[in-house]
């Protein structure tokens, strides 16, 4: 026994030096690289000057502002954080339902971009807008509720009253409202508008940001991975509501994965079809990889670790075979020209195929969160490369690399940062 004891120990012991040996080396590398710093500095000083998304944008947005909250807390108060929660809360529907965002009355009033504004009397001040083909607003308030408690510790904030109802009654409601206005029975899943990815433009109409006759309703990974995440943070603000949503959690987790995840090709299907699809029969759907989707599955703990390497080396072949500057390639390969009618979801173009740092770092932190921390730089630096090269927080990026949109959207600052401050605790580890 002995002679079979002591190989296996020496063999181990060899197996954990070479670990050690190379998370160091690996350690050594990003703490010697400067461009983190020099990044996260750049994402601390967009946020200073406000919250809409970027500067194609009037509105703050939830889904952007859950991703920046943590970067915004770095230069502002506590309650500025705060009030900006509670428009949303004073603006939510009398169903349950969240707003996408909200602008002030009077530029609601001159604004020509076409929304529906929505309007409160709790509140006074602004106005509110919903992409109803979306079902991540609910989900996204929660989870930005929650970064802003973590951060503050204000757990007070959860008792207080808007309306007649308080902020976690509120929260609750918002869940209430998926499930029933945007639940399907047979699936067991939620459902939205047929989307690329994450995103919230349906092939059907022309902008395509509202839910029509003509719209086909599906079933995503996204907004049921939102969704978990959602729940999740629900359970751990309002631990009282966790015997309630518990099981409807569970259920939703395992519905995903029997009805998503494609086990043969190990990826998630694109979408499940309510009725029938928007598109011609001629394309195979299913050939489509969602990148963004993936990220935010990963997220919500839905798949192993291997599962996530194999979901990592599929995103890397996509960027190859595209010729993508990064992982945040929203999707591969992409929906045909003529797919969509917004002229602006051309093949690579928009979320038909930009490349989208905004989801790419929310990969990499889960690449990091699980393990893989070599892997996470690798696909971290492509991304704080091009905010260099470019000087800006570029809302999404072209085939071939180059910047569009917003050059200031705070979204890809906030998950740069998120992602940064990982690294930056591990240095703070010293070991």
């Amino acid at each position: 026994m002995k002679n079979i004891i002591l190989p296996l120990a020496f063999s181990y012991l060899l197996f954990s030096c070479a670990t050690k040996e190379k998370s160091e080396s690996i350690k050594t590398v990003y703490q010697t690289d400067s461009t983190l710093a020099i990044v996260k500095a750049k994402a601390i000083d967009i946020v200073k000057t406000g919250f809409n998304a970027g500067d194609g944008y009037g509105e703050v947005w939830i889904r952007d502002y859950n991703t920046f909250i943590t970067l915004s807390a770095e230069v502002h108060k506590p309650e500025i954080l705060k009030e900006n929660l509670r428009v949303f809360f004073r603006l939510q529907g009398n169903d349950g339902n969240i707003v996408d965002g909200f602008i002030p009355i009077q530029q609601a009033r001159d604004s020509k971009v076409g929304y529906e504004y929505i309007y409160n009397d709790l509140e006074p001040e602004y106005a509110g807008h919903k992409n109803t083909v979306e079902t991540d607003q609910e989900s996204s308030l929660i989870q930005a509720v929650s970064r802003y408690i973590k951060l503050s510790g204000d757990t007070a904030f959860l008792s207080e009253l808007i309306g007649d109802k308080t902020v976690a009654q509120r929260l609750e409601w918002s869940m209430e409202f998926l499930m029933n206005h945007r639940y399907d029975k047979k699936h067991g899943l939620i459902w939205g508008a047929t989307t690329a990815d994450w995103g919230d433009v349906q092939p059907e109409h022309d902008w395509g940001v509202y839910l029509t006759k003509d719209t086909h309703l599906a079933i995503d990974i996204y907004d049921n991975s939102m969704f978990l995440i959602a729940l999740d943070r629900l359970s751990e603000l309002v631990p009282a509501s966790k015997a309630k949503w518990q099981p409807i959690r569970d259920a939703i987790a395992k519905n995903t994965m029997k009805h998503l995840w494609d086990e043969k090709n190990q990826k998630f299907i694109p979408h499940i079809y309510l009725n029938d699809s928007p598109f011609p029969d001629s394309l195979n759907e299913n050939e489509i990889y969602y990148h963004g989707g993936t990220a935010v599955a990963i997220e919500a703990n839905l798949l192993s670790k291997e599962q996530i390497k194999v979901s990592l080396d599929k995103m890397i072949d996509n960027v190859k075979k595209s010729g993508a500057g990064s992982i945040g390639l929203t999707l591969y390969p992409t929906y045909p020209e003529g797919s969509f009618k917004n002229k602006g979801m051309y093949p690579y173009g928009y979320q038909n195929g930009g490349d989208w740092t905004w989801f790419g770092g929310r990969m990499v932190r889960q690449l990091y969160l699980n393990g893989f921390k070599k892997e996470a730089y690798e696909q971290l630096k492509p991304m704080i490369k091009r905010v260099l090269d470019n000087n800006g927080f570029y809302e999404w990026y072209t085939v071939d690399n180059k910047p569009k949109g917003s050059g200031t959207f705070r979204g890809e600052a906030g998950v740069l940062y998120d992602a940064i401050l990982l690294f930056e605790q591990e240095d703070s580890k010293g070991n």
